[in-house]
């Protein structure tokens, strides 16, 4: 089972003022739950996981736009900076795929894949998803079985966040960052209705958010 670091329910996290937030989600925002620099260590550590366990295979890693992108990124950092300081280091290539499960604060029960004919390119390859968020379970379990009909020689997954939910499904990926409360998350490019991406930590989104960027 996957470690991770847990963010318990009654969490009471941190004062905006005590942070570098933008000024203009000052009054969108209840607090800092998860702070940028925390967010970086987790990083870092799933990163030093993922190469103990498939360090020596071509791995390709496939980012999940949009929300993944930040993670992506600084993942592959860290995962670059080990290859340089190891034996056992991992040849890295990447690509990209986007999906859409989110309307304003509630998941779709349809997932639109976005660039799944291009999966094609996986067969055979040993394959790394990195994604923002597992909430239900069913964006992930869709992106899966679409992946396999393509027999992918491995797969593994790695999510910053986990959210405990009574909706999920009970889908659990192979690296968590942190398992987090049942509350709508926003920052490190998590988004609600495209806003708050440029938000370095990960914060909960108030009522007056909500309603100032609900489509």
């Amino acid at each position: 089972m996957a470690s991770f670091l847990q963010i318990p329910d009654d969490e009471k996290g941190h004062d905006l003022n005590l942070f570098c937030v933008p000024k203009h989600y000052e009054e969108d925002l209840d607090r800092v739950i998860i702070p940028h620099g925390l967010i970086m260590d987790r990083t870092e550590r799933l990163a030093r996981n993922i190469v103990q366990d498939m360090g020596g295979c071509h791995i390709v890693a496939l980012c999940v736009l949009k929300g993944g992108y930040t993670f992506f990124a600084d993942l592959l950092d860290y995962m670059k900076a080990l290859n340089q300081n190891i034996d056992k280091s991992v040849p890295l290539t990447v690509d990209f795929i986007r999906l859409k499960s989110y309307c304003d604060d509630q998941s779709l029960v349809d997932v639109k894949v976005m660039g799944g004919d291009e999966l094609s390119a996986l067969t055979g390859k040993n394959v790394l998803i990195v994604e923002d968020i597992v909430e239900t379970g069913r964006t992930m379990q869709t992106l899966l079985s679409l992946l396999n009909k393509h027999n992918p020689k491995i797969v593994k997954v790695v999510s910053l966040l986990v959210k405990r939910t009574q909706k999920s499904s009970g889908y659990r990926p192979d690296y968590i960052g942190f398992e987090v409360p049942d509350k709508f998350l926003v920052g490190y490019a998590l988004d609600y209705n495209e806003y708050f991406r440029d938000l370095s930590h990960i914060c909960i989104l108030n009522e007056n958010g909500r309603e100032k960027y609900k489509k």
